[in-house]
């Protein structure tokens, strides 16, 4: 397995990895504490899921606005100064986080971390695809998913060890994880901003601004939107909800919730390349649908199984929606986007997941302080459905569009 991942990170161009290589060091930062941020602030702060709910909600919000500025940003000023000022900021806000003594002053810096740390996720996401294209560009979103869930394989396991001793110290080495993989990018990362014609006018700050104007009368992509939203409404709870619910309905503790993550993890490293190498020759909506459905049934699990072996089936059944979700929408983004709007393409696909991360652990957390907590995965089931019937809908309506024509070509524009 690991000849084969060295392999395809051979494949890529040097600055791709060495681009994935920083990836790698920041997400292991993240890993350490985000699996456990819900537990960690439902204990710390003597809370409720509501109370969580709310804050995630905060954070997410905020995250939609800096992800959109940061689109337009990095589409005007480049992708590497944008990526650099949001590590810079990462750094800054795991540092706050670790040290805030009320649950009033962390919902003041989940706005702080959500504005300033998400601006560089766009301008990421648009250099992998100005470096990539053809067959390689959905290969190196996989392997993207490859080395941030390679980080995963690592960070949960440990961090649910030190969170034993202080979560202080998984804040600490996150921002410092931020912070050197900002130096890799400074010191070895060029620009890769597209260059302008001579005939392509300059555009001012609000222009670019403007130009998301543009993205959401692209009315097939934003139906592509709406449709994530529902499916992410249910993946999101892995992230905020699950590890409570494990804890406080079925005894799990962080170590244990860590080993589930780590596992998810461990299989994407194993089996993403070979199962986005299988899917690729099918229609992307497809797939879609697919991931949908696993998802609905591995959520759909949790409320009614109790047994720690059948947690670990779930998340199995969910981590393979996930391998097949994640590339093929980040590859349809990168096709449906003209070059020099990649930043703002990324960015909105983001609405696809800063809408449902706003509100699915507040309501989530309601349901679960005022009934029945299995409630939340029965729901889930239901807006799975919901999913699948959706990009059904857009399978039959895009096929003129981006059926026909391979995941993995790079010429598809919007209409």
């Amino acid at each position: 397995m690991l000849k084969n991942l060295k392999q395809q990170y051979e494949s890529f161009p040097v600055t791709f990895r060495v681009l994935i290589a920083g990836t790698f060091i920041d997400r292991v930062g993240g890993a350490l504490i985000f699996p456990f941020l819900s537990l960690y602030v439902a204990q710390r702060f003597n809370v409720g899921m509501t109370e969580v709910g709310l804050l995630f909600g905060i954070w997410s919000a905020s995250s939609l606005v800096g992800s959109m500025i940061g689109g337009a940003l990095a589409d005007k000023f480049g992708r590497k100064v944008i990526m650099i000022f949001g590590l810079i900021f990462s750094a800054c806000s795991a540092l706050l986080m670790g040290f805030v003594n009320d649950i009033s002053t962390f919902y003041l810096v989940a706005v702080f971390a959500g504005v300033f740390s998400d601006i560089g996720g766009p301008a990421q996401q648009a250099m992998v695809a100005d470096l990539l294209d053809g067959e390689q560009r959905a290969e190196g979103f996989g392997l993207v998913r490859v080395v941030g869930n390679l980080a995963m394989t690592i960070g949960p396991a440990i961090g649910g060890l030190l969170a034993g001793i202080s979560y202080l110290l998984l804040f600490i080495i996150d921002a410092c994880a931020s912070l050197i993989t900002a130096v890799i990018v400074y010191k070895t990362i060029p620009e890769t901003k597209p260059v302008k014609t001579d005939d392509q006018p300059s555009e001012s700050v609000v222009q670019t601004l403007k130009g998301y104007g543009k993205v959401t009368q692209d009315g097939k992509f934003m139906a592509f939107i709406a449709a994530t939203v529902i499916m992410v409404l249910v993946y999101t709870q892995m992230y905020s909800t699950l590890s409570v619910f494990l804890n406080r309905m079925h005894g799990v503790s962080a170590q244990g919730f860590g080993y589930l993550m780590s596992m998810n993890a461990a299989m994407v490293v194993i089996m993403q390349f070979s199962i986005t190498r299988r899917i690729r020759k099918y229609q992307p909506m497809l797939m879609m649908m697919t991931a949908s459905l696993l998802y609905g049934i591995g959520f759909f699990m949790f409320g009614f199984v109790d047994q720690y072996i059948f947690f670990m089936a779930a998340m199995a059944i969910i981590t393979l929606g996930e391998m097949i979700h994640i590339p093929v929408a980040q590859a349809l983004v990168a096709n449906f986007a003209p070059e020099d709007m990649r930043g703002r393409y990324m960015a909105t696909y983001g609405l696809g997941w800063a809408i449902p991360n706003s509100v699915a652990a507040l309501l989530a957390g309601l349901i679960m302080d005022n009934y029945d907590p299995n409630l939340v995965w029965y729901i889930a089931g239901v807006l799975s459905l919901i999913a699948v019937a959706s990009f059904w809908i857009l399978h039959l309506r895009t096929h003129d569009r981006l059926e026909s024509a391979p995941l993995n070509e790079a010429d598809i524009t919007p209409e």
